[in-house]
């Protein structure tokens, strides 16, 4: 039997299933970018939607209460589990299976939109991914993405773990964010898709950068992974490090940290 997350995924898989059911805590930071997406993707009462990369399941159920009828996917098992249970005590109907964002288990043209609210991004092979989108959406149906800028704030906290992470192998695969450019999107996208784009930016709120970092090393995969792989000096450099650029963003009331991104939205030709 074809197993669902093919072999070069399962670390990653591993790394994001990390944060489980606090994982919700991290789409609650980019919950207004979530809303935009959402709100461009317009989606109608009975339209089949795929929200991949769902994570803990933030966007299937706001897709959910506009009357849609949804799956969504993901490569995270532990994630997909607080999904299911988070729509169970929300009374919501949301179909969740384990799916590689690079080999889906669905027919083409199975959907009349798929969403991705930060999270196609992170595959690992960029051109497998856009090809799937194009395959299960069909013709005439609609994409929305949200795609962290490449010089965002987002980008850049990711720099500040970037210097704790092992060198990665040559020849380097392509950045997460060469998705926060629209000429890299419309590479991907552009023949299958008309494609415009939206600039947003997401304000992620704490009381302080410590919030921020507990947040994260609780709830999110990379972070979480990545401490746990260090010795007590370097992970005490990295919470140092990680609070000091949240602490960078200060407010009367805590800190407020602007991530910009884009809202991609596509009609499949």
């Amino acid at each position: 039997m074809e197993q669902p997350i093919q072999a070069h995924n399962h670390k990653p898989a591993m790394v994001w299933s990390a944060g489980g059911v606090d994982y919700d805590a991290i789409s609650r930071g980019i919950a207004d970018s979530i809303e935009h997406c959402v709100l461009r993707l317009d989606p109608k009462p009975g339209e089949h939607i795929l929200d991949l990369a769902t994570g803990t399941g933030w966007t299937s159920r706001a897709v959910t209460r506009r009357g849609a009828r949804v799956t969504g996917a993901d490569i995270a098992a532990d994630l997909l589990a607080a999904a299911r249970a988070r729509a169970a005590a929300e009374k919501l109907d949301i179909d969740y299976q384990l799916g590689d964002a690079e080999h889906l288990p669905f027919a083409d043209g199975a959907f009349d939109a798929v969403i991705s609210t930060c999270g196609v991004m992170f595959a690992s092979r960029q051109e497998a991914a856009a090809a799937e989108l194009a395959r299960v959406c069909r013709k005439g149906g609609r994409i929305a993405l949200t795609t962290w800028l490449a010089d965002s704030n987002l980008f850049k906290m990711f720099q500040v773990m970037k210097a704790y992470m092992p060198p990665p192998p040559d020849p380097a695969p392509p950045s997460p964010f060469a998705w926060g450019r629209t000429e890299r999107i419309s590479e991907l996208l552009g023949r299958d898709f008309d494609l415009k784009f939206e600039k947003g930016v997401s304000y992620y709120r704490e009381p302080s950068g410590e919030a921020a970092w507990n947040t994260f090393v609780t709830g999110y995969g990379p972070t979480k992974s990545l401490a746990a792989s260090l010795d007590e000096g370097r992970r005490a450099e990295l919470r140092r490090d990680f609070i000091a650029f949240h602490d960078s963003f200060p407010t009367e009331l805590g800190i407020c940290v602007p991530r910009e991104y884009w809202v991609t939205v596509g009609v499949r030709k």
